[in-house]
Formats: C-alpha cells, sequence, structure tokens
C-alpha cells in the first residue's frame, strides 16, 4: 500500500561493477512541480537524461537535486607508443651524434623528454554497461530517499488528522450558538423597541420582519455542512494512495472560502472568536501540505 509523502528526504548509495563506482546523494524539498537538478562529470553527460527518466517514474513532485561522483581504477584509459616517430628521433640524434662528435649515448630518459613518443588515450566507455551500474546506485540512494519522505509523511498525516478534529470540534460549538442567535436576537430587539417606544403598542409584524431579515442574513447552516464536507473530505484525502498534494491545496481553499462565509455572516463575538481560531488551524494545515508530495 503508498503512503503519503512528504516532499523533504534524503538518500545516498553507491555501487561498483568491475573497475567503475558510482556515489549518488540525492536530497529533496516542496516544489508545486517535479523540479530536478541533475550534477555529474560531463564525461557521464550523455547518461542525464536516464537520469531524470529514472526520478520521474520515482517521483511525483518536489524539488530534487542529484549528486553523481563517479571514480574509475584507470582501465579506461592507456599509454600508445609511437615507435615510427621514436626511431626518427633516434636517428636524428645519431646524426647530431657523429656530426659533432659527441660521446653521450642516447638514453631511454632523453627520449621520453620528447613530446608525442608516448601519449596517454582514453578508451571509449560502453555507456550502456555504465548505465546499468550507475541505475543500480541510483535505486539504492531513492529507496532511502523515499523511505524518509514517507516516514515523514506518516508524522505530518497524524498530526493533520489532529487538527482536523480539532477544527470539527469548533464548528460543532459554533453550530450550536448559531441555533440561538435569532431568538436572542429578537429578545432583544424587543426590549430595545419597548425600552424606546414606552406606553406605545409595539408593531409585531414589523418587528417579526426585521426578524426574518436578520435570520436570512445571518443563516450559516449551509456553509456549517459545507464545512464538515470539506473538513470529511480532507480527511479521506489522508488515506488515498499516491500524490494527493494538490488535491489537499484545493480543498483547504474551499475550507478557507466557507470560514470567511461565517465570519462575514455573524457578529456574535463567541462564533467570531472561533472563527479566528479555525483560521488559524486552517493555515498550519495549509503550511503543512505545502510539504506533502
Amino acid at each position: 500500500m503508498d503512503l503519503i509523502k512528504s516532499m523533504t528526504g534524503f538518500g545516498r548509495g553507491e555501487f561498483s561493477q568491475g573497475t567503475s563506482t558510482f556515489t549518488v546523494e540525492a536530497r529533496s524539498v516542496n516544489h508545486r512541480y517535479c523540479d530536478v537538478s541533475v550534477r555529474m562529470p560531463r564525461s557521464m553527460s550523455v547518461l542525464e537524461e536516464k537520469v531524470r527518466e529514472f526520478v520521474n517514474n520515482r517521483i511525483s513532485r518536489g524539488k530534487i537535486d542529484i549528486y553523481i561522483n563517479y571514480s574509475t581504477f584507470g582501465q579506461n584509459s592507456q599509454v600508445k607508443l609511437d615507435t615510427n616517430l621514436a626511431n626518427a628521433y633516434v636517428d636524428s640524434l645519431n646524426t647530431l651524434r657523429e656530426m659533432f662528435k659527441i660521446k653521450d649515448d642516447i638514453s631511454l630518459s632523453l627520449l621520453t623528454r620528447f613530446p608525442d613518443i608516448m601519449v596517454l588515450e582514453t578508451v571509449e566507455q560502453d555507456m550502456e554497461e555504465l548505465w546499468l551500474t550507475l541505475k543500480e546506485a541510483l535505486d539504492i540512494a531513492f529507496n532511502a530517499l523515499v523511505e524518509m519522505r514517507e516516514r515523514e509523511g506518516v508524522r505530518l498525516k497524524c498530526d493533520l488528522l489532529k487538527k482536523i478534529e480539532i477544527i470539527k470540534v469548533m464548528v460543532e460549538n459554533i453550530k450550536g450558538k448559531s441555533e440561538g442567535i435569532v431568538s436572542e436576537y429578537k429578545s432583544k430587539l424587543y426590549d430595545r423597541i419597548k425600552e424606546l417606544t414606552i406606553d406605545i403598542p409595539i408593531d409585531e409584524n414589523r418587528l417579526l420582519t426585521e426578524v426574518a431579515v436578520f435570520a436570512d442574513k445571518s443563516n450559516i447552516d449551509e456553509e456549517i455542512v459545507r464545512l464538515g464536507c470539506h473538513l470529511d473530505e480532507l480527511g479521506k484525502a489522508l488515506n488515498l494512495n499516491g500524490p494527493i498534494g494538490k488535491k489537499l491545496d484545493f480543498v483547504i481553499q474551499e475550507l478557507n472560502r466557507e470560514i470567511n462565509t461565517i465570519g462575514s455572516k455573524s457578529d456574535d463575538l463567541e462564533i467570531l472568536n472561533s472563527v479566528i481560531c479555525i483560521k488559524t488551524e486552517i493555515e498550519k494545515i495549509r503550511e503543512q501540505v505545502q510539504n506533502i508530495e
């Protein structure tokens, strides 16, 4: 079963085959998309596209920096000896010796000082064979990186579920408080009118009209229902397989929309305090969700 993953992780892998050794380090942090950066020896640059394809098959989201080091025991180079050029140098030296009556013998150390007699050449390497070695090192590094992302993802999931439950409790408090607001408003309005119109009969129809208008403007039943649905959806999303970060982003936007509407419709101090607390928790959730793949 796939687990939700954080976008933060690190992995290191090393693998040797024959005379070749690859060392891979991979680091990842949060990012809206999958952004891959590869640093490797220029001689291996032909393999970069394969590395990117490998990463894209393992990681869906995040900024991934990959550092690849390659070492070999020297069998990818050889010394080429130009015997024809060496013979030409020897003949020329013998000519000079006879011409100027020089007694010194021609030595090997002297010959090695002349350029191009011995040249170090790089042997062309089999890139397909090297890729198989590099792929093993990548596998080790990314297995470690993914495991770390999964561990962090489990921690994030537990914390997010706790925050969802905290918000649900506060929503229930708002719901309970909102149920008595209209009757409370009616009572306060009646007392206020009565106070201002002593000995004058109260127009009950006008009073009921004012109460009805207030009830319509302050009704938050729909917002509370939708808020509950979005919280349930958020909880369900945390149990889905695969990348869920973008889905969570969308749900959080909807949560903010509903709680802002509740705040704009209410003038009750207790409800407004609860709205502020819920918005604070939603912001904490939003910040954590930014790090989920």
